[in-house]
Parts: structure tokens; C-alpha cells; sequence
């Protein structure tokens, strides 16, 4: 991104994948929708072209790929020209500076959830084409766009990069890499929707009811880490500070530990639990490092947890409660509940019922225990 205010999306202005700045992976058919919006505003795209150094011929082909910094000396050049940042999508333009407006609104937010229904609500200021809303359902953050005046052609491009955009902000201003499960588009998958996997960390799903993407509602509680200096560095030098996905996660660990927790006695390998986060193992292992944690230890930690409410809670023999947090031999279990909590799996369950009422049974609903994890 050349100098301006327009925040960038996950991680850039427009809808290029996130596969760094000099690979090809960004279709043509995003540049052909600019170009489009150029024409319909009398501007030649000769201009932008030889500014991002795409051929002309580039564009008459369907299957071509440009990578995403032509993209954004593109779609800067185009935004420029137009003086509308949202490239012609919407009955009335957003000048320069429009969406700056909004993170600048956003910014002095306590916590994401705040800055983000923000983000919505202002955005409405600016254009009733299309109304961005953000609700809660339980444990899921759902984002979506009501479509009411957007041009087809343009269609594509308009939605793909208002998600971006806010999935970029969100992610920037509570500098954590946010993951999304799932992202919707209410039209078919188009012939390069390879590409959406590269924009959007989660799975995607095409033909449904409107566009959006949910999220972990708890990133909602996260304070912003974000300030004026560093809101004026990022619109200075989006490109430099953007081009890679965001590494950190900071819910990673609690995401673990519940899905862990939810399975206590299965072996969850490194592979299946990457799966089950969209991430790859290498990134797992990362992310739970910065929290200064790692896999096996949440593993122990869910197997402790399991292993002492059975304890205290059940009188399962010691035999099958190693069984059902996923040991093959009650030695194996006794020597590594020992290692956890300095006591063996009988003494656990002695002192247990020793601070029961006078009924001599396990109490029900034991919340805490001597060397366990905090809740």
C-alpha cells in the first residue's frame, strides 16, 4: 500500500492472499473489478497498470494471477484516482481518507468488542448500500453484511475486501492472529476460489444467505493494544507491516485447552489438534511457545484435571479411571499423576472424602483440588 489512510484488511487494502508480497497468487479477476470501476469513472487504467507492473495483456487473460504488492500499488493508484476508496461499489464515494475515519473512531476503544461494533456503526455513516452488523450467540462472534445497493460486477470484489478489512482491523488492533470458522459468500464458488483459503484463515463456504464469518466470541473481551503513534506508523507503511499473516495468537492456549478438555482421554496428536485450529503444527507449536506453554503440557494439565474429578467425584477403582484418561496400565497413571501432583491417586481420593461432609462420600461439584490448574 502506497502512503494513505485506508486501513489495511487481513492484512492489506484489497483482497490479496497473504502468500507474501512477491508471489502470484492474487486473481486477475480482483484487478479486472478495479479496472472496471476505473473505466466507469472515465479513468483509463493505463496508469495503474504500469504502476503495479501488470501487462495489459494480463488482463484478458481469466486464469492469471498477480501477487499482492501489484495488487496494492493497483488498487492505491485506483483509490487515488477516484478519490474513493471503496472503488466504486457504493452510490456515493468515500474519499480519501474514509476508512482512516473509522479506525481513528475505533482506536480509543476498551476492548475489541467495543472498537468493532464501532467500526459498524460508523460505517453506516458513510454508505446505507450495505449495513455491517456484529452479534453474539453464546460462544460465537458473528459478522455479516446486509446487502441492499451493491453493482453485480463489482459484487465479488466488494464483499471479499469489506471482510478483510475488518478481519485485518480487528486482528491489528488487538495484535493477535484471529481465526475464523467459517466465511460465508452468498454466491457460488468462483473459478479461483483456491485463492479464498490464502485470504481468509478458515474454512469458507460459498451460496449462503449473506456475507460474514464468525469467530471465537472471546477475542471480543481483548483489550486494543494500539495507539495514535502506532495508527499513524500503520497508515504511513501498511505493505512492510502487513504482507505476512499475523503469528500471534493470543487465545490459542485457552482454544487448546478446551478442546482438550472436551476430549480429555483421546491421544491428540500434534496433526489432529492443528487440524481441528486451521493451523499447521509448526504454528501450534509457535503460538503455544509465546504463551509460554506447549502442547504436552496442556495435555497433562486436561488428563490431571479429568483424573482428579473422577477421583473425587466417582468411586470408579483406580484401574479404570487410568483408563479413562487415556493410560493403558494403572502404573503408568499412578506414577504420572504422582509427577502432577506430588500425591498418589489413592491419597488424592483419601483426602477428598477426609473433607466431605459427614455422609463419607465424595462431595459433587468439587471446583478446585490441590495441585490442579486454575480455572
Amino acid at each position: 500500500m502506497a502512503s494513505h489512510s485506508t486501513p489495511p484488511p487481513h492484512p492489506r487494502t484489497g483482497p490479496g492472499p497473504r502468500a507474501g508480497s512477491g508471489t502470484a497468487v492474487t486473481p486477475i479477476a480482483f484487478i479486472q473489478a478495479m479496472a472496471l470501476a476505473l473505466r466507469r469513472g472515465g479513468i483509463p487504467a493505463t496508469e495503474a497498470l504500469a504502476r503495479a507492473q501488470i501487462a495489459p495483456a494480463l488482463l484478458r487473460k481469466p486464469g492469471a494471477r498477480v501477487s499482492a504488492a501489484q495488487m496494492e500499488a493497483f488498487s492505491a493508484c485506483a483509490m487515488q484516482a477516484l478519490d474513493d476508496e471503496a472503488l466504486g461499489w457504493f452510490s456515493r464515494r468515500l474519499p480519501w481518507g474514509s476508512y482512516g475515519m473509522l479506525l481513528r473512531a475505533s482506536i480509543s476503544s476498551p476492548d475489541l468488542g467495543i472498537a468493532l461494533q464501532r467500526w459498524c456503526r460508523h460505517h453506516g455513516l458513510l454508505t446505507d448500500d450495505v449495513q455491517l452488523s456484529l452479534q453474539r450467540h453464546g460462544p460465537t462472534a458473528q459478522l455479516r453484511i446486509t446487502e441492499r445497493r451493491v453493482p453485480g460486477e463489482l459484487r465479488e470484489l466488494c464483499l471479499v475486501t469489506l471482510l478483510r478489512n475488518l478481519h485485518g482491523v480487528a486482528c491489528w488492533l488487538v495484535d493477535s492472529r484471529i481465526p475464523l470458522e467459517p466465511v460465508m459468500f452468498p454466491f457460488g464458488a468462483p473459478p479461483h476460489a483456491d485463492a479464498y483459503p490464502h485470504m481468509f484463515p478458515g474454512p469458507v463456504q460459498f451460496g449462503a444467505a449473506e456475507a460474514g464469518f464468525d469467530f471465537d466470541a472471546r477475542y471480543l473481551a481483548l483489550p486494543l493494544r494500539r495507539d495514535e503513534r502506532a495508527l499513524q506508523h500503520l497508515l504511513k507503511r501498511a505493505l512492510p507491516l502487513t504482507v505476512l499473516p499475523y503469528r500471534r495468537d493470543r487465545l490459542q492456549v485457552r482454544r487448546v485447552r478446551q478442546l482438550l478438555r472436551a476430549e480429555p482421554a483421546a491421544p491428540h496428536s500434534a496433526d489432529a489438534v492443528a487440524a481441528r485450529l486451521h493451523v499447521s503444527v509448526r504454528t501450534l507449536h509457535r503460538q503455544l511457545a509465546e504463551e509460554d506453554s506447549s502442547l504436552q503440557a496442556l495435555k497433562d494439565e486436561a488428563r490431571r484435571e479429568h483424573a482428579l474429578t473422577l477421583l473425587h467425584r466417582s468411586e470408579r477403582p483406580i484401574k479404570q479411571v487410568a483408563l479413562a484418561v487415556g493410560f493403558a496400565s494403572e502404573k503408568s497413571f499412578a506414577r504420572a499423576f504422582k509427577a502432577w501432583t506430588g500425591q498418589t491417586p489413592s491419597q488424592a481420593r483419601e483426602q477428598a472424602i477426609e473433607q466431605t461432609p459427614g455422609d463419607g462420600r465424595p462431595r459433587q461439584g468439587l471446583s478446585s483440588w490441590p495441585g490442579g490448574p486454575s480455572a
